[in-house]
Order: structure tokens, then C-alpha cells, then sequence
């Protein structure tokens, strides 16, 4: 034992590095700091992007003032490129981390043979959530009574572009390509624009992890590739998300100098009607569900809050859902074999802003404009739609579509879709923050209740966010480690 003892500290992998580690330096660094930690952590300056672009937008509007309807300032250009560029940014993310994430986790999760519940749990919750969101929806709309509270042109009544239908679940589902790539045409013709399903991705996505688990030790080596470019495209997206202090600058200025606030006046009902339910949601549903669950309300708003903030400047579920599946992973201690699964899927179908409280109250909103007298069986048809629309609405997405499919179903004008699109951005705004944070609360609800959170990494994210923490605590920790130690919880 002796002699044991003695050698221990000449040992390569003694205690003792040879040089100082990453948490070293940067504990070094933050003695050095003349202010606290959490005044200059991520959280921090993400505020500090918020405050600055308020202000930017505000001297954008002034300048934009100036000028005529079709132009704007140099400065209006400037946050409109800058804040369109970080979403494109996040966006271009999207693909390969829902591919390889989600393969990675169909590998990881081969062992468990209960894994088909944690889904099953993952649904239940995510209607859980709308059906009481939607409920908040009817609640404030016939309270605050918009449709009859308004000046609104009836001129502006036009039909939508585009409309819902319950095909388009089947069709968003089944892949087009391998890629699960769409085109479109530009309106002036000269372009072609291309873009992602994702729902397709995740279908595509699950159909490849199992035929490899099936195929067996031929496909290790694939596996394994799958594994190493994950950690990659993780890397480079956290490059990313180490923008967000300056895209949110240029998204919310955009918002202030463009976003159109003068069109408040005929529709202010409407939009207070919709940020009050949004509000009823984020401070009680939310709350209610974090408490019967036993999860801090504070500690997972605080965890929460890069997502919430993130999704209410860049209106993108999608553009949100890697910064969202980090923060459920890095912060919340939903283990990665899970989160790689439930964020994707409530990315694209969990929606408790655009699909439960604003199709509800607009069509309360269209019902009294029109006055429409609305029966009981009405008011059950939109809880139905909300509840299980957001699904059929996947294929096609946008919360416009999601009320046309509302309107239809009650049989009202889909003509007074054309009379909320002038506040659109403004409400929109508030539902994806909505969105994004339910979707994390959903996976933390459901991990939390099959026994598969990891406390310690919900401790260490009670803290600022460190930018430069691992997923996970202990970073040698392996994938299929994490996949045994889930295995045992889900039994």
C-alpha cells in the first residue's frame, strides 16, 4: 500500500495536471472580475441585448419617420440583416442536430424496453398542457370580449393564403426525400427557396437509428460516426447561440422600428386579450404543472429564461429548438437520450401559444365581429381542435393556418383571418416565447416523473449559464453509460 501511495502522484493520470484546466482559468478569470458573475453571464447579456436593441429600435423609428412607406433607415436595414442572419444561423442548425441526435438516442436507447412510454408519457403531457392553455384562451376571450371591442376596417377581411386541414398531419409525416427537403417558388418567380420539415426529419431520422440498431455490429461503425458528429455540430452550434446578445439587439429594434405598433389602436383588445392569456399560461398553467410535479417554479424560469427570451425575438420555434434542447439538457438535467427525442417532436407540435390560446381567442374575436353566436358544442370543437390541430397543422406551419383550421371547423368566415394579420408579428411575438417554454417544461415534467432527471446537473444549472460548461457534469461520461443508468430509472 505503501508503495501504491507513493506513485500515485507520478502517475500520467494523477490529480495533478500539467497544465491548468478550462475550469481553472475561467475560476481565475471571475476573481478577477469587478462585478458578479451573474451580471455578466449569458442570462446577462441577453438582457443587455434586449435594453440595447429597445433602444436602437426606438432611434430606428425616429429615423425611419422621415421617409417614405416603401423605405427605411440605414439603421432599420442594419438590425433587420443582423437579427435575419443569427436566425438563419440557428435555423441551418436545425437538420443536422435533429438527425444525428436523434439517431444517436435511438442507439443509446436500445437497452430500454420501456422507452415506448416515456413517448407515450411525452403526447400525454403535451395535451395535458394545451387543454389547459386552450381553456385560458376561451376563458379571456369571452371576458375581455375583443371581436366587440374593436375599430377594425371589416374591408380588411380577406381569405388566407393558405389553410389548415387534418391530411396535412398524414402529409407532413410521410418524407417527400430522404432529406425531408421542400422547394417553393419565390412570388416574383425568380427564386427557389428551400426548406426543412422536420417532423419528416425526426420520421426519417427514427427509421434510420433502428434499422442500424437491427442491423447490428455492421452498423457500429456508422453508429459511432453518428455519435463523433454530433458532439461537432454541438460545438459549432454553441459558436451560435454565443450570439444571441447580438441577434436579440437586432431582432427586437427590428421589431420596434418595423413591426408596425401604430397598429395597435383598432386591434388593442385583441392584443391584450392574447398577452393575458399568454400571461395566465406562462404564470399559472405553467406554475400549476411545475408544482404538482414537485419542480421549483422559480428554478425552472430561471433555467428557462435563455429560451423564453430567445423565442420571443426570433418568432421561430425551429430557430429556438437547439438553444432549447441545450437548456433542457445542460440546465434542466433531462438526459440527452430523452431530449433528443422530445424537443424535436414539441418543436414541431407542441405549440400552447399558436395552437391553443390564439386560435381560441381569435376565433371568439371572429365569432363576435361576424356576430356569431357560439354554442357549448363550439366551445368543445375548439378545445378539440387545439388539443389535437397542432398535430395535423405540422406539415404546414404557422399559427395562421392553425385558425383557418379552427374557423373551418366552426364553420366561421376565413375571411377575418385578413383582419389580425396587421398585429401579427406583434402577437406573435409572445406566443413562440409560450411555445418554446412549454416545450421545455414538457420534457422536464416527463423526465422528472419517470425518475430520469439528473439532479446534479439541475443543481449545478440553478446558477448563470456557464457558456463554456459541458452537457453533462462528467464529460468523460459515456453515451451508452447514460444509456444503462436510463434503462434502470425507466424499470
Amino acid at each position: 500500500m505503501a508503495s501504491t501511495s507513493a506513485s500515485t502522484p507520478t502517475s500520467p493520470s494523477a490529480s495533478t495536471p500539467a497544465s491548468p484546466s478550462a475550469a481553472t482559468q475561467k475560476t481565475r478569470r471571475g476573481r478577477n472580475r469587478l462585478l458578479p458573475q451573474w451580471m455578466t453571464g449569458f442570462g446577462a447579456q441577453v438582457i443587455a441585448g434586449l435594453i440595447i436593441g429597445l433602444i436602437l429600435g426606438f432611434i430606428a423609428k425616429g429615423q425611419n419617420a422621415g421617409l417614405p412607406a416603401n423605405e427605411d433607415s440605414w439603421l432599420s436595414g442594419l438590425l433587420d440583416g443582423v437579427g435575419s442572419a443569427y436566425v438563419q444561423l440557428l435555423k441551418v442548425m436545425v437538420p443536422p442536430l435533429v438527425i444525428t441526435a436523434v439517431i444517436t438516442s435511438v442507439a443509446n436507447l436500445r437497452k430500454v424496453t420501456n422507452a415506448a412510454r416515456l413517448a407515450a408519457s411525452t403526447l400525454i403531457w403535451f395535451a395535458i398542457t394545451a387543454f389547459f392553455s386552450v381553456l385560458v384562451g376561451i376563458g379571456v376571450g369571452l371576458i375581455i370580449r375583443p371581436g366587440e371591442n374593436t375599430s377594425v376596417d371589416a374591408t380588411a377581411a380577406a381569405d388566407p393564403g393558405s389553410t389548415g386541414s387534418w391530411l396535412a398531419f398524414i402529409q407532413g409525416i410521410v418524407p417527400e426525400n430522404i432529406l425531408g427537403l421542400g422547394a417553393k417558388l419565390s412570388d416574383s418567380g425568380d427564386s427557389v427557396g428551400l426548406s426543412f420539415n422536420v417532423l419528416q426529419l425526426l420520421v426519417i431520422s427514427l427509421a434510420i437509428g433502428i434499422a442500424a440498431v437491427k442491423t447490428g455490429p455492421a452498423a457500429e461503425p456508422f453508429l459511432g460516426f453518428t455519435e463523433s458528429l454530433l458532439k461537432i455540430i454541438q460545438t459549432v452550434l454553441w459558436w451560435i447561440i454565443r450570439l444571441a446578445p447580438i441577434g436579440t439587439a437586432a431582432l427586437i429594434g427590428h421589431a420596434v422600428a418595423d413591426y408596425g405598433w401604430d397598429a395597435l389602436g383598432s386591434l388593442g383588445m385583441f392584443v391584450l386579450a392574447i398577452y393575458v392569456g399568454l400571461a395566465i399560461v406562462l404564470g399559472v398553467v405553467y406554475p400549476a404543472v411545475l408544482a404538482f410535479n414537485r419542480l421549483p417554479v422559480a428554478g425552472f424560469y430561471r433555467r428557462v429564461w435563455p429560451v423564453t427570451s430567445l423565442g420571443f425575438v426570433t418568432r421561430s420555434s425551429m430557430g429556438v429548438m437547439p438553444v432549447t434542447q441545450r437548456v433542457t439538457e445542460q440546465r434542466m438535467g433531462v438526459p440527452s437520450e430523452y431530449a433528443s427525442f422530445a424537443v424535436p417532436l414539441g418543436a414541431t407540435t407542441k405549440m400552447d401559444g399558436c395552437a391553443s390560446v390564439y386560435p381560441a381567442v381569435a376565433a371568439i374575436f371572429v365569432a363576435q365581429f361576424y356576430g356569431v353566436q357560439l354554442d357549448f358544442v363550439d366551445y368543445l370543437l375548439i378545445i378539440f381542435v387545439s388539443v389535437i390541430g397542432s398535430a395535423a397543422t405540422a406539415g404546414t406551419t404557422g399559427a395562421t393556418v392553425m385558425l383557418t383550421l379552427t374557423l373551418s371547423t366552426l364553420g366561421l368566415p376565413l375571411a377575418g383571418v385578413g383582419l389580425l394579420l396587421a398585429i401579427e408579428p406583434i402577437v406573435d411575438m409572445g406566443r413562440t416565447a409560450v411555445n418554446v417554454t412549454g416545450q421545455s417544461l414538457a420534457a422536464t415534467v416527463v423526465a422528472k416523473r419517470a425518475g430520469i432527471l439528473d439532479q446534479p446537473t439541475w443543481d449545478a444549472g440553478e446558477g448563470p449559464w456557464n457558456a463554456d460548461a459541458p452537457t453533462h457534469e462528467n464529460p468523460q461520461e459515456s453515451s451508452r453509460d447514460r444509456a444503462d443508468q436510463l434503462t434502470s430509472a425507466v424499470h
